[in-house]
Formats: C-alpha cells, structure tokens, sequence
C-alpha cells in the first residue's frame, strides 16, 4: 500500500500506535486524517483507458482511504460504478470498486472517540461513507475533515444509483455496442421446438406476426393465446398446454390461479411423457371451497397415459414449495393449496421454503457474519486473521464458537438445504417414477422458479452446457416473469420508486444488532437524508443469487457434470447485479418487449461467450472435467449428499480474499491444461513441417529422377553422336582424306591428290540440323556436308576437279553415276558431297568400275 505523505514530506503510515483505540487491534480513529495530501492534478484530466464505452466520470474524491485495507487513493464516481484508484500506482483497486446498481444501502457515519477530559473539545470527528453491495460485501471510506468531498460524493451516489427513469442506467446510456442482441422471443420458441422434439424448425419473426408457431406433438402444443398478454401480463407470448385443451378453456382456467399465472408445461420428457409445469397458487377462497373444473381439466390433462402401460394414467405430484401453515394463511387472502380430492390421481407436498423476505434477512445476516469475521472487515478492526493477533474477532478464544453459530443463524445454507432437496425430489419423482409434477408458491415466479429450474437442470444434460443454461435462465427466469427489477432494486417501468434507502447501519438487514466489538467504544451515528432515492425494500430479495448459489453446491457434488465453471457463474451474477447489460431489465417479457430493451442495450450472453473465444476452452469459463459421457443424464443426488457450504468464489472474495483462492488444484489443471494445449500445439506445427519437408523431398527426389532421365538421354545421344563421327571419318578415309580432329571440336581433312597438285585441307564442324547437319528422325540416314578449298586452284572449275579427284563415279563426258540425285551443289563456290552410306552401300561393284556393255 502506499501511505500518504505528511507536510513534511515523510511517508506517514496510515495507523499510529500512539493515537487512541478502540478495543480490538486497530480502529478507524487509528487513521491519520489530517495528514492525507490531496493529489495534485485531476483524474478526469489523465487518460483514463479503464473507464468502458459511454462511461463518464462524474465527481472525484482525493485522499480518500478504504478502510477496510488501509489503501489511500481516489474515488471517482462515473455513470456506472464507484472507482477507487490506488494513490501511488493508479490502479484499480477491486475491492472499493463496485457498480452503482450493485450498491444496496449505503449511509454517511462519523465517529467519534472517547477522550481524556481536556481534549474533549479538541477531538475530530471522523467522516466516513459506508457502501453496502448485493454482492456480499461492506466497504467503508474514510474522507479528510473539513471537505466536502463526503458529501459531494454521497450526492452523486443518491443521483446515480436510483435513477428516476429506467432510461439512466448505463445499459442504455451505453446502447448495444458491440455486444448486439436478438430477440429473446426467438430463443424462447426454438427451445419450446427442442423440447417438443422439433428441433429442425429454427424460429423467425415472421412465424411470431402471423402466429405459425403453434407446433406441436402427440401430446403438447404451443399456445398463442397469450401472444398480446391479454392473459397473464408476467406470462411469455407463448405457452406450452395440453395438445387436448383449447385456447378457451385455457383462457377460463387462468382466472382460477393468482396473477392469471395458470398451469402450463416448462419441461417434457423425451421418452416417457412426463412433465413439469408450474403456476401459481390457486383462488380457493377462505373456506378452502372454491373449485375450477376448467383449471382441474388442465391439470389432469398433465397426467397423460404412460406408454405399453394398458392405458393407465400416471401420477400426478403437486408440489407446494411453501410451509403448510403459510399456505393456509394465505387462504385469508383468497388464495390457498389445492385438495389432491379434487385433482385427479394427485398427491399434494409441501417443501417448507421461506418467503422472500425471510431470504433477504438470512443473506444480510450471512453478509454481516462474513464481513465481521473476515480478513478485510469493514471497520478495521475486528478481524483475527488481519492482524495476526491472538484473539478470536476481538474476544477470547471461547468466542471462536459464538462466530460459528452466527453462521448457523443466518440461516442461509438452511435455505439453500431446502432448496435442493425439493429440486432433487422433484427430479427423482419424474426420472425414476415417470411422475408429472406441478410446482408452484404464491405466486408462482420465486420459489417456483427456483425448483423448477434447478429441477431442469438436474433432469437434463443439456441445461448443463453453456447454450443450454443460457436457454434455461431465458425460459423459466425471464419469459416467466421473476421479477429482476423488483428482487435486484432496479426502476422499474410503471414508476421511479422513489423510496427512501434503509440507511441505518445497525446492521445489513435492518434489525440484526452489530456484535458488541462493534460497539466497544466511541460514539457512533448514522446521519440519513430528509429523502433519497433507493430500492423497494419490502420487495428486495436475493432470489436468482441464491440459486447460482444452489447451482454451484450441485458443481461441488458433480464436478464432472457440468461444461461450465464456477467462475463463470461468478461473472454472471456480477453482469446481472451491475444491470451493464439489458438482458434483466423489468419484471416481466412484456415490459421489455414494450421497452425494447433487446434492441436499445448489449447482451450479456453475446459478452460472456466474447470472453470465452478470446481463450478458447483454456479460458476460467470452461471446466476442465467436464465429461458428457458420464453425465449424459439425469442426476439424482441422494439426501446424504445434499449438505450445502459457503461457496468461497462468491462469498469469500471479499471478506476472505486467500481463501476464496481454494480451488488451487483446478487452478493447477488449468495451467497444466494450457502448457499441454501449448505442446500440442508445438506438435502439430512440427508435424505439419515435417509433412512439408517430405513433400519437397518427394518434389526434389522427382527433379532429381527427370535430370537422371535428360541425361541417360544425353549420354544416349552422345553415344549415337559418337559412333555417328566415327562412321563419317570412316568414310571420309574411304575417298582418300586424312581426318584430324582439334580440342576446340573442329577436324581437317587432308586432301593428297594428284590432280589437285598440292595437299588440301577442309575443316569441318559437327553441328546439328540447323547447321547443315539432318535428323528427320531416330532411324534417319546421316547427312554430312565437307567443304574442301584448295589454296593454289582458281575458282574457275573447282566442281569438275573436285569431281575428277575424289568422284569415281564421275564419267568423262560430266555425267554422274552417284544414285540417288548428284553430289555437286551448282551455283556455289564450293563444292558438297552428300554422303548417302545406305545408298553407298547398294551399289554395285560394276556401277563404278566397270563400264555398262
């Protein structure tokens, strides 16, 4: 950490073991205030390349020190989070960097010391910011005395983390970027075409404007009566029913269930026929009386025949995920449980499930028992394992036991129990007894969606891979309509929920009372705005958190099962908690329909599946167990294996931040994973070079085969050349010439006649067909041509001598006995003797000496 600087100039450190404290190893009051330096230049000044698309900063705090770490530096507040910038580095720093739609409560605290009697006048007040997150963890900031800088930034945050319109927040300030959106209602229709078994049919906008989606199977069909929300409002456009019901009696039957949420189909069984369908708690009325014959024809029709059985009918379960006394209480509201007399071949079940108001207090408490016993606790003073002291959070070592049974009074890993439990029992019903279950609560969109979802996930291996887990979250947490905007604290579209925050800091839920370490010493106050904007806290639950938190239990229990990773479902609570994208936006498809939110915001699956090709299945997204084969249906977990843990990527990140490193080993298989890939990769590229080095070798070894062949064909040619010269000097010495042959390749022929007077010399050059010098072909006859010049003969007659000499065909009247056409070439200065051998040697002895009778 980098500590401030005092006037002086000497680095300060941010406790002084002389100042006063309160109990316990270190306080707030320990923080040298008034020597923190402003920076001297402003951030907004500096290029600030971490701020995202459309981000603007919006005020900026100096000398600002987080207290649960001791670290000085800046913070910004920007349109989507509160930035804390290290002092010296600049850097980000992760723990008091949160996004506004992730702050829950947040409040303004001064604390003051106790001390000696004269200096009671002269003791400051410390200002301090508290920021209580959705996702687990409370951050406390401590600003320099006399500023204003605490309350510029308090301002800020009472402007920007409740916007009056749902058109401030950063999703769609920052429109959809580079992370474009489809229409959810495509995706919606071509998971209904999978699970009715026609999956070949892809869906297009045109099938939803002229209403051709209604495919359908033996047994099911999709329902456009809910196409305008005429029906049920927090409903989808389309509906999955009985084939065998009409729209009409679809219609009557939604008036007998709360919200108009009637029974209808989120999941079928490929091969047996069993379903799970889900609703919402019927209208019976508080006499328990009220019936529906139209509601009780719908929920029969879900106990369809079971196959090769002789026509008889299958059981029908109903679960209802709420305590049995909650659902007769709510009978004084008109609503109630069914009677398993009036429903056909039905068993009614109760899960004992809390409402959600028990959950956000149990998730407060948890967060208060983290943060409390933590490594970073938020008021720096009451963690054991920060200080390396002796002690217990502050106490004696008998304490170690009244910390661990906070835990088990926050009642969390209970809630989470109860949930999978009823989720296993479900899934089991249906997998081993072919079983149809109805689930529903009050009114049918939290508990129910939690069961019915982690049912899904249990009884099919597709919702277990990144695609299908996307499809499950769209088709029974968002078409179904849980409503994000209510349960997140989000605006939602019918208001701007301008509800005061729950700004007292008794605790993270309000009523929970701080340990007494908390409270040992000092005075402490809380100081709440006249008004502010803030989240409806009556509606605020932690629902979809709550069942990642189930979804990563079921990892732990099945490692191999599941293609993605735990860190994954991290960055997906984060994306939904931080609303940087549209996709939870609202409380139902129609207010985002109406909105255009898919149109108008980024996608959080189009940036999640961006990550993951930038790595490819080296990325933390994938999990390198995951084994298709060995999980390639359902999962059934016994009852014994269902005893939950604190999930340490998600609640100890903050609190525990080395402890929620635990997953070392799959760390370990990762990096291991990657220098493998890395080696295959190496291997690959030797392989593929060594298949290019042997292909130029083939190419090579081929040029090197034809040269071989050019030259058996030159030497051939040489040879035949050879015999061809020895031939012609043969003949040449045959009419009476001497035949001498130079290096450079020439040859001169003597000629010694008596006629002629003086010895002649012809030279003669081999040359080819060009040069006077004929092949027609390989069996040609050789043509030669010999020019003889004599030095001391006129050039009067020199073809008659010439003749006379060598020519003993030549007669004395100037005829020519040589066959086949004369040997004297006219109109030339020389002479040419065209040697015909093969004709030479058909001559008759008598042709040439002998004078014909």
């Amino acid at each position: 950490m980098a500590a401030p600087r005092s006037r002086s100039g000497r680095s300060t450190p941010l406790r002084d073991s002389s100042s006063e404290k309160m109990d316990g190893a270190g306080s707030w009051d320990a923080l040298e205030w008034t020597k923190i330096e402003p920076v001297s230049r402003s951030i907004s000044h500096m290029n600030l390349e971490f701020l995202l698309e459309a981000e603007q900063v919006i005020v900026e705090g100096y000398g600002v020190v987080l207290v649960n770490t001791d670290e000085a530096g800046t913070l910004l507040v920007t349109n989507y989070r509160l930035l804390f910038l290290s002092e010296g580095t600049r850097n980000i720093i992760t723990l008091g960097t949160i996004p506004l739609m992730t702050i829950e409560k947040f409040t303004k605290l001064v604390i003051r010391t106790q001390s000696a009697p004269r200096q009671s006048d002269k003791s400051a007040s410390r200002r301090l910011l508290q920021i209580i997150g959705k996702d687990m963890r409370i951050i406390v900031f401590g600003f320099r005395p006399r500023t204003k800088q605490r309350h510029a930034i308090f301002d800020a945050l009472l402007r920007c983390t409740k916007p009056a319109r749902i058109w401030d927040l950063y999703a769609l300030v920052s429109g959809p970027s580079k992370f474009s959106n489809t229409n959810p209602q495509l995706r919606l229709l071509n998971e209904y075409f999978r699970l009715l078994g026609k999956g070949f049919s892809r869906a297009s906008m045109s099938m939803i404007e002229d209403g051709s989606f209604t495919l359908s199977n033996d047994l099911w069909r999709i329902s456009s009566v809910n196409s305008s929300y005429t029906i049920c409002q927090s409903y989808p456009f389309a509906l999955i029913v009985p084939k065998g019901i009409p729209d009409d009696e679809v219609l009557q039957a939604s008036t007998f269930r709360a919200r108009c949420r009637l029974p209808v189909v989120t999941w079928c069984h490929p091969e047996t026929g069993a379903v799970l369908a889900r609703s919402s708690q019927p209208l019976v009325g508080i006499m328990m009386n009220m019936r529906s014959n139209t509601d009780e024809k719908l929920v029969a029709a879900l106990c369809t025949q079971l196959g090769g059985a002789g026509g008889k009918r299958r059981k029908l379960y109903i679960a209802d995920a709420r305590p049995r006394k909650n659902a007769l209480a709510n009978g004084a509201m008109g609503g109630g449980s069914e009677s398993s007399s009036n429903y056909f071949q039905s068993e009614i079940v109760f899960f004992g499930i809390d409402n959600i108001h028990a959950m956000r207090d149990s998730f407060a408490r948890l967060r208060d028992y983290l943060d409390t016993h933590g490594a970073t606790s938020s008021d720096g003073m009451s963690s054991f394992l920060r200080h390396g002291g002796w002690t217990w959070g502050g106490g004696n070592l008998s304490s170690m036991s009244a910390s661990v049974s906070t835990l088990g009074d926050s009642g969390w890993l209970i809630h989470i129990q109860s949930i999978l439990a009823g989720s296993a029992w479900i899934a089991a019903r249906v997998a081993l007894e072919s079983a149809s279950v109805l689930v529903h609560c009050s009114d049918g969109w939290d508990r129910t969606t939690q069961l019915v979802s982690l049912a899904n996930l249990l009884l099919d291996p597709y919702y277990r891979t990144f695609t299908g887990f996307q499809a499950l979250i769209e088709k029974d947490w968002l078409a179904f309509g849980h409503p994000f905007s209510d349960r997140v604290g989000m605006p939602t579209v019918s208001g701007g929920g301008n509800i005061p925050y729950e700004l007292s800091r008794q605790s993270s839920a309000g009523g929970f009372p701080l340990s007494p370490m908390r409270q040992s010493s000092g005075s402490h106050t809380s100081q709440n705005p006249g008004s502010s904007h803030a989240q409806n806290s009556n509606n605020y639950s932690p629902i979809f958190l709550q069942w990642i938190d189930c979804v990563s239990q079921l990892m732990r229990m099945y490692p191999l099962a599941f293609e993605f990773s735990s860190a994954f479902l991290v960055d997906l609570l984060d994306c939904m908690l931080s609303c940087r994208f549209g996709n939870f936006l609202c409380n139902s498809e129609k207010e985002r329909q109406q909105c255009g939110i898919a149109e108008a915001s980024g996608c959080l699956w189009v940036y999640l599946s961006d990550l993951r090709a930038a790595e490819g299945s080296s990325h933390v997204h994938y999990n390198l167990f995951y084994d298709l084969l060995k999980h390639n249906g359902p999962i059934l977990p016994p009852a014994a294996a269902l005893a939950p843990t604190l999930w340490p990527q998600f609640h100890f990140r903050w609190s525990c931040p080395m402890e929620a490193q635990i997953v070392e080993v799959e760390e370990e298989c990762r990096r291991m994973a990657f220098k493998f890939s890395e080696l295959q990769k190496a291997k690959e590229a030797a392989e593929n070079k060594a298949k290019e080095m042997t292909i130029t070798m083939e190419s090579v070894s081929a040029e090197l085969r034809k040269e071989k062949n050019v030259s058996s064909s030159a030497m051939s040619l040489a040879k035949r050349s050879s015999k061809e010269s020895e031939a012609i000097i043969r003949a040449i010495q045959s009419l009476g010439c001497k035949v001498h042959f130079s290096r450079s390749g020439d040859c001169t022929v003597d000629i010694e006649n008596c006629l002629i007077g003086t010895p002649q010399k012809v030279s003669y050059s081999p040359k080819r067909e060009s040069e006077n010098i004929t092949q027609s072909d390989d069996k040609s006859d050789l043509s030669v041509s010999i020019t003889v010049v004599a030095d001391d003969v006129a050039p009067s007659n020199p073809i008659g001598r010439m003749c006379e000499t060598l020519c003993p065909l030549r007669t004395r009247d100037g005829g020519c006995k040589w066959p086949d056409a004369g040997c004297a070439q006219l109109g030339s200065q020389f002479v040419g003797l065209k040697a015909n051998f093969d004709a030479f040697d058909r001559l008759n002895i008598y042709d040439g000496y002998f004078q014909p009778k």
